[in-house]
């Protein structure tokens, strides 16, 4: 496996917006964690315990911090119905003989819960602010244009690889 290194990235606040394209202030950004749900069980009759996975998977966060003021981005803090689609595009470079270009998307769709701005100082430090997008009811990502994970809320649905991995739950449940 060559190494995958992490070059670029863009991101879209609010796919819909003209001005959703954040190339030119986008500071960074981190896409979520992906933690499963677990518990200790300690039965009475084992000498030891064992954190038990898979009781399904923690709140999903993202956050992204952008150079001086962006109002459009801004705009999307309080609505009502404040689910709006978050997409990041990344360039991963393979660091083999190829030293090919690969797309790393994900589509977020959430609610910007927090903007919170640097302190300011005078001295060449560049004000700006962090972002935060929490209430993901659905999350996406793709590399290489496969889809590696796929999460829905609302329709209980949940792949890896493309491949269902609750589809007896769906069934049993009829969902």
């Amino acid at each position: 496996m060559p190494l995958l290194i992490q070059e670029a990235v863009n991101l879209y606040a609010g796919d819909n917006s003209p001005n959703a394209n954040k190339r030119n202030n986008l500071q960074s950004i981190k896409l979520p964690t992906m933690e499963e749900v677990s518990a200790t069980v300690h039965p009475g009759g084992s000498y030891m315990a064992v954190n038990v996975g898979g009781l399904g998977m923690n709140a999903l966060e993202i956050t992204f911090k952008v150079f001086g003021y962006d109002p459009q981005t801004m705009e999307q803090f309080g609505l009502d119905g404040g689910i709006q689609p978050y997409t990041t595009y990344g360039l991963v470079r393979s660091k083999d003989i190829s030293h090919r270009a690969i797309e790393v998307k994900a589509i977020a769709w959430g609610r910007l819960t927090r903007i919170e701005s640097d302190e300011f100082s005078r001295g060449g430090d560049v004000l700006g602010h962090d972002h935060t997008i929490q209430e993901i009811m659905r999350y996406g990502l793709w590399f290489d244009e496969k889809e590696k994970f796929y999460f829905d809320f609302e329709t209980g649905e949940r792949r890896i690889n493309g491949v269902p991995q609750n589809a007896d739950e769906r069934r049993i449940l009829r969902y």
